[in-house]
């Protein structure tokens, strides 16, 4: 019998986890605005279930996070979301084979200081190990068919949000795998999209210099990681990587911490509830896709654009967004969206009526028609932001002038305007930075913040750097001015009135001037 670590069931009980493995923040993020917060509205779900006592950050000590090489301990889930009253199984493995229990969290803003919520742990369960299967010989794709180690029906109360399963074994082991709990029978003003796709696109399980492929990377006879042998698919039966926090899952984890600290009306979804239709747009003023949201299906594009038309506003709290199409396909065995198809060649040897998976652009649909700029390259360093259009309403009680830096915003991935792409149709079409920066390749590029509106009413808000929701958030990046521009596009999304009709202010510079050059290849 494996002997139970010290402290191991009173660390669930507390429900205690690390910041790493549930992708927050241990610091307050509490700060004073210049101009006073957002408005606050009614008190919605969201706002009832943060009054919730929230656990600690911290595991015990002796616990530690897994890793690919061992997999101590590992785990996924059946679904990437659901809704009240329906079942979620998760699959577990345990090495060396012994008992394990699962603690159950929501990710918010819980008891005022941000930590997660534990809603439930299970009972003690018997864990064995179980193997990393073969990459498919055609597409690459890794697909566990490990059993069923416990079943969790979605109490009736549970709020919508962002989930946490942690995998805890008994020998001092942890993991996890997020989940979303939707709200379908409730529109909520704004519904934040968590960009499922592209945290499984960019999993590299198992990440053990042998076996793992992504939709970037497989590994050389040497351990090396190289393209030309990364999957054309990848598949949502398997773990994350090493102790199951998705790639860029911190930037959706900021948004999230930033909305429900500052009281919106929200609900939660993903990528797949909008590629199949569980999430109408239309039930909402505004979507907010809020990290880095790269790969899109076809039917995610027409939903978005069918919801925009309809007057519902967009805001991409990122950069990259809506940079490759992707093709949703069945598991093996024929459960529904388990398995995200990218070829990134021409000819794709899938193809279908949707067309090959490769860039929306390659398509002649680039990103910029919907969101109003594009991806243009991968920043070398850390740039300040640079203010543009001080005047216009984004930057409202902010205290900016033009050509103020804010520091450290442009990062990660950058956006810009390429003038030879075609442009939204719409209405105060405005350029709110001009941000110099260098590439990965040593090229000259401008990083742009942009915003438009339509006849309609609703807002298109792109940040165009993946240092935004970090500027909300995070103790060493956290900016007043941000803050206060990120809570004047919501405000604006959930104030108006739908169907009224854009602002009639005019905004004094637009973008249709010529300033980026065409955007780099994201491979």
């Amino acid at each position: 019998m494996v002997r139970l670590r010290r402290r191991w069931a009173l660390g669930l009980l507390l429900g205690g986890v690390s910041a790493t493995a549930l992708g927050g923040s241990s610091e307050p993020v509490l700060s004073h605005r210049r101009s006073g917060p957002p408005t606050r509205r009614q008190t919605a779900p969201v706002g009832v279930d943060n009054r919730a006592a929230g656990g600690s950050w911290r595991m015990p000590d002796d616990v530690r996070p897994a890793d690919d090489r061992r997999r101590q301990i590992q785990g996924y889930a059946s679904t990437t979301s659901l809704t009240p009253g329906e079942s979620v199984d998760f699959h577990v493995a345990v090495n060396p084979a012994g008992p394990f229990q699962i603690s159950v969290k929501r990710l918010g803003w819980h008891d005022g200081a941000g930590t997660p919520r534990t809603m439930l742990t299970s009972p003690a369960l018997d864990g064995t190990p179980q193997p990393v299967p073969p990459a498919d010989p055609d597409t690459g794709a890794i697909a566990c068919r490990w059993p069923v180690s416990w079943t969790l029906r979605i109490p009736e109360d549970w709020t919508s949000g962002l989930y946490q399963a942690v995998f805890t074994s008994a020998d001092g082991w942890y993991a996890s795998t997020p989940f979303v709990v939707r709200d379908d029978t409730r529109a909520a003003a704004l519904c934040v999209v968590l960009p499922v796709t592209t945290w499984q696109a960019y999993n590299q399980w198992p990440q053990d210099g042998q076996a793992g492929k992504s939709l970037y990377n497989g590994y050389t006879a040497s351990g090396k990681r190289d393209p030309a042998l990364r999957a054309r698919e990848v598949s949502f039966d398997r773990p994350y990587a090493d102790a199951g926090q998705p790639a860029h899952f911190t930037r959706d984890q900021d948004a999230v911490q930033w909305l429900e600290r500052n009281g919106y009306d929200i609900s939660y979804a993903t990528s797949f509830d909008l590629h199949s239709g569980r999430l109408d747009p239309a039930r909402h003023r505004g979507l907010i896709f809020c990290g880095h949201d790269e790969y899109w299906s076809v039917e995610m594009r027409r939903a978005a654009e069918a919801g925009l038309a309809g007057g519902t506003s967009l805001a991409f709290f990122g950069a990259n967004s809506v940079y490759w199409h992707i093709r949703v396909r069945p598991s093996a065995d024929g459960r529904p969206e388990r398995v995200v198809a990218c070829a990134k060649t021409d000819p794709d040897p899938d193809e279908d009526a949707a067309g090959p998976t490769v860039t929306w652009r390659y398509l002649d649909k680039p990103e910029q028609a919907l969101i109003g700029i594009q991806y243009n390259g991968i920043v070398a360093t850390p740039q300040p932001l640079v203010v543009r259009a001080a005047d216009h309403w984004v930057w409202a009680g902010t205290g900016v002038a033009d050509g103020d830096r804010i520091p450290g915003l442009v990062l990660g991935e950058a956006d810009g305007v390429n003038n030879g792409a075609a442009r939204p149709g719409g209405l105060g079409d405005t350029l709110l930075s001009r941000s110099p920066y260098v590439n990965r390749e040593g090229a000259k590029r401008v990083q742009s913040t942009h915003v438009y509106e339509t006849p309609r009413g609703a807002v298109v808000f792109a940040t165009g750097t993946l240092g935004w929701t970090m500027a909300l958030n995070r103790r060493t990046h956290r900016d007043e001015r941000i803050e206060r521009a990120t809570a004047n596009v919501l405000d604006r999304m959930v104030n108006r009135v739908r169907g009224s009709g854009p602002s009639d202010r005019t905004a004094p510079e637009t973008a249709g001037q010529p300033e980026v050059s065409p955007g780099a290849t994201n491979r």
